[in-house]
């Protein structure tokens, strides 16, 4: 599959340094990697050229002014400049199991999009994580705040993932889809500003043209390394957008990846 995976950072490059580091490490690699950076500063634009000067997969930087928490219209201008057919969202704080990319081709499906499993990293293992550049993390780990997340395996992903067209537990961090679906549905709603409810609303205009989700256990597993929680001062305003798609079972935003296209 022509696979691009998409990179959401903000000034965290120590952070982008161990997910680059875990790309590298996959058993199977990208097409390309695009850093969705919504307006960081020159330390995350010198990692990109650091990395991107000695790494085997391309590495393509969206860059938009910093003007607070832009996420949608981020993903939308990476997803814009991507060659890959299949998209793969990540947030610039995971760190990658190394089957990782492998996981999501083997069960990307046309008529679904898929959601992967995450892990959480307590504060402490995280700091001594980005303290010793390590990118080499399994279930018996120390740190690990919900542990059977961190097993792989196919036989318990075919037993346990499952099909639904619920919301709950939707996370743009590990999310995969067809370009042409996220296309049909106009991308994120870029009229989303400050944290919260993008991920749901566009998962939603996706769940109301047909396409499924899919929610993969012991399979497409990240690490997420901690850190402390965004701002949630927009969150009302964002929650009324997300209940009038779901209210209108809306298959299209009036303000997103088109323009960029």
């Amino acid at each position: 599959m022509r696979i691009s995976l998409i990179v959401t950072t903000y000034n965290r490059p120590e952070a982008l340094s161990l997910v680059f580091k875990s790309i590298e490490n996959q058993v199977i690699k990208p097409l390309e990697v695009i850093v969705a950076d919504d307006g960081s500063d020159e330390r995350t634009h010198k990692i990109v050229k650091e990395f991107r000067d000695k790494l085997s997969f391309k590495i393509i930087h969206s860059f938009q002014k910093d003007k607070g928490f832009r996420a949608s219209k981020s993903r939308n201008k990476a997803i814009a400049k991507a060659n890959g057919d299949y998209i793969i969202l990540i947030d610039g704080d995971m760190i990658l199991q190394n089957r990782f990319i492998q996981d999501h081709s083997r069960n990307a499906i046309p008529g679904f999009f898929i959601q992967g499993s995450r892990v959480l990293l307590s504060e402490i293992q995280s700091k001594i994580i980005l303290r010793k550049r390590k990118i080499y993390i399994s279930m018996f780990s120390l740190g690990l705040k919900n542990r059977k997340n961190s097993i792989h395996s196919n036989i318990l992903s075919h037993l346990f993932s499952n099909e639904s067209g619920h919301l709950r537990g939707i996370k743009t961090c590990n999310l995969a889809f067809y370009k042409e679906d996220c296309i049909r549905i106009n991308g994120f709603n870029n009229d989303f500003k400050g944290w919260g409810r993008e991920d749901s609303d566009f998962a939603s205009r996706l769940i109301n043209i047909g396409i499924k989700r899919k929610s993969l256990k012991f399979n497409a597993i990240q690490y997420h390394l901690w850190h402390k929680e965004n701002n949630r001062k927009s969150l009302a305003t964002n929650d009324a957008i997300l209940q009038k798609t779901i209210n209108n079972k809306l298959t299209w935003c009036d303000n997103g990846i088109d323009r960029y296209l």
